[in-house]
């Protein structure tokens, strides 16, 4: 279900009266008319489902739901802040300081440049946003003359995004997500919680981890959504630092892949060198690395954990890597190509568990117990999970406690 980003005027009001507890000093604070506000408040609510204030003879004070959305607006607000104060520092008049922006900058304008950066072209961003390009295009312009800044520049390839663009769009994606979570802990706390958990997933994880932890998080939490992203390391990465994955679930990176990021280990299995049932190395006594060498392989690309873990088998014992590789992380075509030959794979057993018991594959006696490599969790530094979300991270830590 797509959630509805408010409008950041409203949100503005909402933190207003909240600190000041009250309408009228509000409307002379933020130099808006009292019925406007009342207005403001009341679309808010109608949109959260949920009152967000309580009035008192002596004020207006939040409601629990109150209490989650100034904690969750006050985050996104910090976020688009930071941003604009970056961009702006070097690169306009004193007139245009943040804080005076901040009052100026529409959700529209924020939504347009976070399309136009990733489609990275006007005419497929007024697409994913369903409205009209000219919409999309005046959108752009309109805050680009706010910061004083160029945001975009057309090239041969289509529309290049500047700097101060994936600043501000990075940004504003971590704002957003903020009142996404802000609306799940509201539906929770009124006992329809319908969130969505989106986790990037690497090929380990998937196979051992993840599976139990949803079935068993799903008997508790039926209409929560559990998004699963699988892809190359380094674009799970940036979706995470961008605010569209939660949690990245598999080997860990050493050191941290990023400031912003913090790592956890939840279970160190080892690696081992996996074929067909019938092999002919298994029919050896002792296996060398010279022997290894002799075959064909399948290996993840280079750069990964267990590409490092196959090299180093053969550097160690002083002989020459195998030559004919097939590069693949498809736990599918993997699978395949050992059932239909003699070559071999370097994986952890646990992947495979399932064909080894029905006796599609065997693990080849080498010994590879060094090669024990981290399977943990990486999460923003910043990222404050829901109560939903955390009861999913302590369901990943129960089960990852059985594999060790």
């Amino acid at each position: 279900m797509e959630i509805a980003i408010p409008n950041l005027r409203h949100l503005r009001v909402f933190l207003a009266v909240t600190e000041l507890k009250s309408i009228t000093r509000a409307s002379e604070s933020i130099f808006l008319s009292q019925p406007a506000i009342t207005q403001a408040i009341a679309k808010l609510e109608g949109l959260l489902g949920a009152a967000l204030f309580e009035r008192h003879s002596d004020g207006m004070y939040p409601t629990p739901s109150g209490d989650i959305w100034q904690k969750r607006v006050s985050r996104a607000l910090d976020h688009i802040h930071s941003a604009t104060q970056e961009i702006v520092k070097d690169n306009s008049p004193k007139d245009r300081s943040p804080k005076n922006l901040m009052s100026l900058i529409s959700t529209t304008q924020l939504r347009a440049l976070v399309a136009v950066s990733e489609a990275q072209n006007f005419s497929i961003a007024s697409r994913n946003l369903s409205v009209s390009q000219s919409s999309v295009h005046r959108a752009a312009r309109d805050l680009e003359k706010l910061l004083g800044v160029v945001l975009f520049e057309k090239n041969s390839l289509g529309t290049n995004v500047t700097k101060a663009a994936q600043t501000l769009a990075k940004a504003t994606k971590l704002a957003f997500s903020e009142l996404r979570q802000g609306i799940y802990e509201i539906n929770a706390l009124q006992r329809k919680d319908v969130s969505m958990i989106t986790v990037g997933s690497m090929p380990l994880a998937r196979m051992t981890i993840l599976p139990k932890s949803i079935l068993q998080f799903n008997e508790r939490h039926p209409d929560v959504n559990i998004n699963v992203t699988e892809g190359p390391y380094a674009d799970l990465l940036h979706h995470l630092r961008q605010g569209d994955i939660d949690i990245i679930l598999g080997a860990l990176r050493h050191p941290s892949p990023a400031d912003d990021v913090v790592q956890e280990e939840l279970w160190a299995p080892p690696l081992s060198v996996v074929a067909r049932k019938d092999h002919p190395l298994m029919n050896k006594n002792t296996i060398s690395a010279k022997d290894l060498a002799e075959f064909s392989w399948v290996v993840p690309a280079k750069g990964t954990p267990t590409r490092h873990a196959f090299e180093d088998i053969f550097k160690d014992a002083g002989v020459a890597l195998p030559t004919r590789l097939v590069e693949s992380s498809s736990q599918i075509l993997i699978r395949e190509l050992l059932i239909e030959s003699d070559r071999l794979t370097l994986i952890s057993a646990h992947q495979v568990e399932r064909e080894i018991n029905i006796e599609l594959l065997s693990v080849i006696p080498f010994p590879l117990e060094h090669t024990r490599r981290p399977i943990g969790l990486c999460v923003r530094k910043s990222w404050l999970p829901t109560l939903t979300q955390s009861h999913f991270l302590s369901l990943l830590r129960k089960i990852s406690e059985h594999f060790r």
